[in-house]
């Protein structure tokens, strides 16, 4: 029995580097399922998680995965489970009280549940809670595993996971500000985030952006110091670890910067036109299943089938973060490419065009049978994805929006431009003018002052709940009158000399893109500086601020020149403005038998060993399909593993739901419930 944290962190080698979301999967499977595999234990196990634990198991593994680790039943701790004293089980929960109280009752007393029990709690347990455990004489010889796991993060991504605080909006920037929800909400975001770091076993500079209120901390709201109040609580939990878990850093060995979703307001509502986000923003999936309609077979009603777009899907991974012009071009390509060059697909063109088909290639055709059905309906769905999307871009009316959102945000539209598309525009669907009204009122605030706001609301037709949403963006901001303007706030101080503003310019020293890609997220910029060394220090600051005399460049794993030299060598001289033409840092070749996707899978694993030091963005109240794409991009451009942090992970329609509610009176308290 072992009363001690976990002391590794991944599995296959200790030099062996492995992105953010392998190394959570692996710990979970091997460090935590694999701990239980002894000589003398039963080959089969069972797995009693709580409802918190059951989603971060859901999203680093597969049931199979967990199968093939030996375990046979996944229970709920708080149901009623059936008594098995001939099998060992393993408890992967939360260090509640409630759960303590129930896992010794499971084991405790004459006849427990189990035969001997493996305990693995997501964050640090309170001593008191060991020490409850440890009174119990009829328990203790019982355990086989005491352990501190430390990871209570939700993966859901290669390179993003959450903290699945879905009304953190409502809990930490609500009007009415409650401290018990705000203090409840912060300090078990903070638990879960500092997971993150004990499970990749790294110590971050904990940078964080500052209230401008701070040198005068009487006039700051609570909402204004969330980020600072964050950030303090992660620092708290980050220390502790460097005497708690063995072998973990002394000094830092990555960057953590924390932001809230006031640094830009625009992202998640602009119309993002990667395949992706345009695949989440006009089609109805339910999380990451889209269901679609297949001829029947017999004739009858069409049969709906499940597809799953995920990263186990090459032509998803290939695409996902490229525009959808470009994505339906290569769609187009790749279809074209397969059904020239692979030899199934040449057959059965040959079937089809009247000639005769030999018993060779007849016997040819049903050995590669197989693959070319799964390739052709692989590629056949996301033609028909795409195929979809570009209807409904048509049918709504998207391009003359999309352009119009476009240019209020790089300043080439104003007011007279809104004005005129809401005139013209009538048809145009209340969710698509709120959005547009958003960003509006993002680049020109002084617009929606005094009865300006209802006027703009009746040219719109939109209600009274609708504009709400546009003056709760103003919580997010903060107080007006302290802070100071810039292109990241959302603030009422405006130029009156200007008739066109902007919160964004156009970036230089990149090959771009379709005419409708031109916007970037502010995290974009922010980073890049970070990396470069050039983050404000009055509007970031940070923790542990290294002396100048121990800053160092990031340097590459296994390298002894930093990842910031190479991107600016790499980068060369001036570079011209953006030019609309095709993107290509999304691009790959595509192999001899047409259907290149697969080598995706392959090479989306970068070669880590030869990066920089990690760097971790977290974003209060959620990010954006956009803002995931950006750390995607930026891993390779860098040269640095991007993580993307959030509360949740927010379309434009649930954004939009959140912003609403902050105005609403808060929902009566709930008894927990479990399936």
């Amino acid at each position: 029995m072992s009363f001690s944290d976990s002391d590794s962190s991944s599995v296959g080698g200790t030099n062996e580097y492995k992105n953010f979301r392998q190394t959570s999967r692996d710990r979970l499977l091997f460090e935590m399922l694999g701990a239980a595999n002894t000589e003398n234990s039963k080959p089969w196990r069972v797995l009693i998680m709580d409802k918190v634990t059951v989603k971060v198991m859901s999203h680093s593994c597969k049931m199979a995965d967990i199968t093939d680790q030996g375990v046979s039943l996944v229970e709920d701790l708080f149901r009623r489970r059936q008594p098995l004293p001939s099998l060992d089980a393993i408890y992967f929960i939360q260090p509640s009280k409630e759960n303590v109280v129930m896992f010794l009752s499971d084991m405790s007393g004459r006849e427990p549940l189990y035969k001997k029990a493996f305990v693995f709690f997501s964050s640090p347990v309170p001593r008191e809670f060991v020490n409850h455990i440890k009174c119990d004489t009829s328990v203790l010889p019982r355990i086989g595993a005491l352990r501190e796991m430390n990871l209570e993060y939700f993966p859901i991504d290669s390179q993003a996971f959450i903290t699945d605080h879905d009304r953190a909006l409502d809990d930490l920037f609500v009007e009415s500000e409650n401290s018990r929800r705000f203090d409840n909400c912060l300090n078990t975001m903070a638990t879960r985030i500092a997971t993150v770091f004990a499970s990749l076993k790294e110590f971050p500079f904990v940078r964080y952006r500052a209230s401008k209120a701070l040198e005068d901390p009487t006039a700051a709201s609570l909402r204004e110091l969330v980020p600072t109040k964050l950030a303090a609580a992660v620092w708290n939990c980050i220390s502790k670890y460097k005497s708690t878990i063995p072998n973990y850093p002394q000094s830092e060995t990555c960057e953590l910067l924390i932001l809230d979703r006031s640094i830009d307001q625009i992202a998640p509502v602009i119309h993002e036109w990667t395949y992706d986000a345009m695949c989440r923003d006009l089609l109805e999936m339910e999380g990451n299943k889209y269901i679609y309609e297949v001829s029947s077979k017999t004739g009858g009603d069409p049969d709906k089938r499940e597809a799953l777009l995920e990263d186990t899907d090459p032509v998803w991974l290939e695409l996902r973060h490229a525009h959808i012009a470009d994505a339906s071009e290569r769609l187009h390509e790749k279809m074209t490419t397969f059904a020239s060059k692979n030899r199934a697909a040449q057959i059965h063109q040959t079937a089809r065009d009247g000639g005769e088909i030999s018993t060779r290639d007849l016997q040819k055709m049903v050995q590669a049978l197989p693959q070319y059905t799964e390739q052709v309906e692989k590629i056949t769905l996301h033609v028909e994805i795409a195929g979809k999307i570009n209807t409904l871009i048509r049918e709504l009316g998207l391009r003359e929006l999309g352009q119009l959102e476009q240019d209020l945000v790089f300043g080439d539209a104003g007011a007279k431009d809104v004005i005129n598309f809401l005139r013209t525009n009538q048809n145009a669907s209340p969710e698509n003018k709120l959005r547009l009204l958003m960003i509006y009122a993002s680049v020109y605030p002084e617009k929606f002052e005094d009865d300006k706001a209802a006027k703009i609301m009746q040219l719109a037709k939109l209600t009274a709940e609708d504009m709400t949403v546009v003056k709760n963006m103003r919580l997010l901001a903060g107080s007006d009158s302290k802070k100071a303007t810039s292109a990241h706030s959302f603030s009422l101080k405006f130029n009156a000399q200007k008739t066109k503003q902007a919160t964004r310019k156009d970036r230089t020293g990149e090959e771009e893109t379709w005419q409708l890609f031109r916007f970037y997220p502010m995290i974009e910029e922010l980073i890049e500086n970070l990396c470069k060394g050039e983050l404000s220090k009055n509007e970031y600051s940070c923790m542990n601020e290294p002396s100048p005399s121990t800053t160092k460049p990031a340097v590459p794993r296994g390298s002894t020149q930093s990842a910031t030299s190479q991107t600016s060598q790499s980068a060369g001289g001036p570079k011209s403005m953006r030019s609309r033409r095709t993107a290509n840092w999304a691009r790959s070749s595509i192999s001899d038998d047409g259907y290149g996707s697969d080598s995706i899978l392959k090479a989306a694993t970068l070669d880590f060993k030869k990066m920089g030091q990690r760097v971790f963005v977290f974003i209060i109240g959620g990010a954006t399909r956009s803002e995931l794409r950006v750390c995607h991009k930026l891993t390779a451009k860098l040269r640095r593993e991007v993580v993307l942090g959030c509360s949740t992970l927010d379309d434009p329609p649930q954004y939009i739901m959140k912003l609403k509610r902050l105005s609403e009176p808060e929902p009566p308290v709930e008894a927990p419930k479990f399936f």
